[in-house]
């Protein structure tokens, strides 16, 4: 009996013309952004901490570190930004279809964020809202959001937006890692037809076991941290997802008919987590590393390898904490980091870091600071790593059109206010500092708990904690918006009564939600179960 030849196919495969089928062009549509009300000058902490002066500031390359008070938590800076978000685009609840949060910061092991959130969604009726939960340390986010291109890209798709949140506390115990917190969160409206649109086939993951940074603390905010390890397993991460990504750009370009090679030149800007800045820099160094090494003829006499000859048979696993190398290559580097990375810091820089949200909020960045003409057409890398550890390497393609009310401008219209709301905040001295992270620290997960920190300083339409129950079931409240009027002004939750949508719906029916008049104001109650 004769055996006939099968395809080299695998199952489950994609048809040739496969790609005719998928929505066009899928990705980041909106984004938005929110840090607390409140900082501590790093300068002033070096001070207060008796370190020398720097160590913070020029070691770290840290400003300022945005800290929480007792009445902000993971599910209060979630409600903020994605109602926000929902506000400034003037969206309808009706036309998501999915919400998936990424964070680390866990109050409750049974009860999601994701169902928290949804209150917000009670008005307009809209339960069919797929998604959960996405926890790894900082790259909970990513996994969030690859979820939902992916369900945008599928059989599943429903023909509506996807909603993704990626939100962190990053709090350490007093001592050497303290300095490197921040807390905030991120919004992103995922959809067809978008300005940022994710770049099919290009992503290059690594994952491996390591006891990097973890939390198996269940009753504390802080983490275990092996300092060295951690920064040697984000190294070596980045160098396996940039191999990765190469190879798969390589394959792409080569059905494409184009032979040669792929350089950090062929991205118009980079970004990355961000745990301190000063790692953000020595990662572009990494990378032109990775360049140099994987270059058969690297030209040494001149360009940016001038004078790198020295370092031409070294190996990559072999340099993680070799100075002479990142001194070397950080030089080489140098005009590449200005250029295409260090804009994208200012978020980092200046509120420190936000676990999942971190590598968005250098997104929001450099969206904020560019102009749409100067974004238009451009490759942005994402690196994105969580410890644990979790990392991928992706590439997202700016939509050409630049043209005014087209939808690169108004997503960066719409962070074009973030310098300003990063120097409207407070600036709170370190010794108070210190009480707020004493007080966290005391009070974290008590039931029957009323916070004590002031709702004043808050930014005008803040969720906040109002109480948390002898069960620990928590109720938050939203300050509210000057702009309201005076009947607005009491209610603790959207107001639906928009007409035009700023983005419109993917799909080309979409319900809307029914014009109403509140007359009360509304806290939320939430249970989050027994603890």
């Amino acid at each position: 009996m004769g055996f006939r030849s099968v395809s080299a196919t695998m199952p489950g495969s994609l048809p040739v013309n496969a790609e005719c089928c998928w929505p066009k062009d899928v990705g980041i549509v909106a984004l938005e952004i929110y840090f607390p009300s409140q900082y501590v000058d790093q300068t002033e902490l070096e001070k207060y901490d008796g370190v020398d002066a720097g160590k913070y500031t020029i070691g770290l390359g840290q400003a300022r570190m945005g800290f929480c008070s007792d009445r902000e938590d993971i599910n209060s800076l979630c409600l903020t930004v994605v109602q926000k978000l929902m506000e400034r685009n003037n969206l309808s609840y009706d036309c998501i279809g999915r919400l998936e949060v990424g964070t680390e910061t866990i109050i409750d092991k049974s009860k999601s964020v994701k169902t928290v959130l949804m209150q917000l969604f009670e008005e307009s009726g809209n339960t069919d809202v797929e998604g959960i939960d996405t926890t790894n340390a900082c790259y909970g986010g990513t996994a969030a959001l690859f979820n939902a291109i992916n369900w945008i890209e599928s059989s599943s798709w429903d023909g509506r937006y996807a909603l993704v949140v990626a939100g962190d506390i990053a709090v350490y115990a007093s001592g050497n890692a303290r300095p490197t917190g921040g807390a905030g969160a991120v919004a992103m409206l995922v959809g067809p037809n978008a300005p940022l649109i994710f770049e099919r086939g290009l992503r290059g993951t690594h994952m491996q076991h390591a006891y990097d940074f973890y939390k198996p603390d269940m009753v504390s905010e802080y983490p275990v941290v092996d300092g060295k390890l951690s920064i040697q397993c984000y190294l070596s991460a980045l160098d396996r997802c940039y191999t990765v990504y190469r190879n798969k750009i390589h394959a792409q370009w080569q059905k494409e008919g184009t032979d040669r090679r792929f350089t950090l030149n062929d991205f118009g800007f980079m970004i990355f987590h961000s745990p301190y800045c000063k790692l953000v820099q020595k990662s572009v160094a990494r990378l032109l590393l990775n360049d140099f090494l994987s270059d058969q003829n690297p030209e040494t006499a001149n360009g940016v390898f001038s004078g790198l000859e020295a370092f031409r048979d070294i190996k990559l696993e072999d340099t993680y904490f070799d100075r002479d190398v990142e001194k070397a290559f950080m030089k080489a580097s140098a005009e590449l980091f200005n250029q295409k990375t260090k804009a994208s810091l200012l978020v980092s820089n200046q509120n420190g870091n936000m676990y999942t949200p971190s590598v968005y909020g250098c997104l929001a960045s450099l969206l904020a600071q560019y102009s749409p003409e100067q974004l238009a057409g451009q490759r942005i890398s994402v690196f994105s790593y969580g410890s644990g550890f979790a990392a991928t390497l992706y590439s997202i393609r700016v939509t050409q059109d630049a043209t005014p009310g087209s939808a690169l401008d108004k997503i960066t219209a719409s962070l074009s206010d973030l310098k300003t709301r990063l120097d409207s905040r407070k600036c709170i001295a370190p010794d108070v500092f210190a009480e707020n992270m004493k007080l966290r620290q005391e009070t974290h997960h008590l039931a029957n708990y009323i916070p004590q920190c002031s709702v004043e300083d808050l930014f005008e339409g803040t969720w906040y904690l109002v109480r948390v129950d002898e069960k620990h079931r928590r109720t938050y409240a939203r300050r509210p918006l000057m702009s309201d009027g005076p009947l607005e002004a009491r209610v603790g939750v959207v107001h639906p009564g928009i007409v035009h949508e700023h983005i419109p719906s993917p799909a080309k029916k979409v319900p809307r939600i029914p014009a109403t008049t509140e007359s009360e104001g509304v806290t939320v109650a939430i249970s989050n179960g027994e603890h």
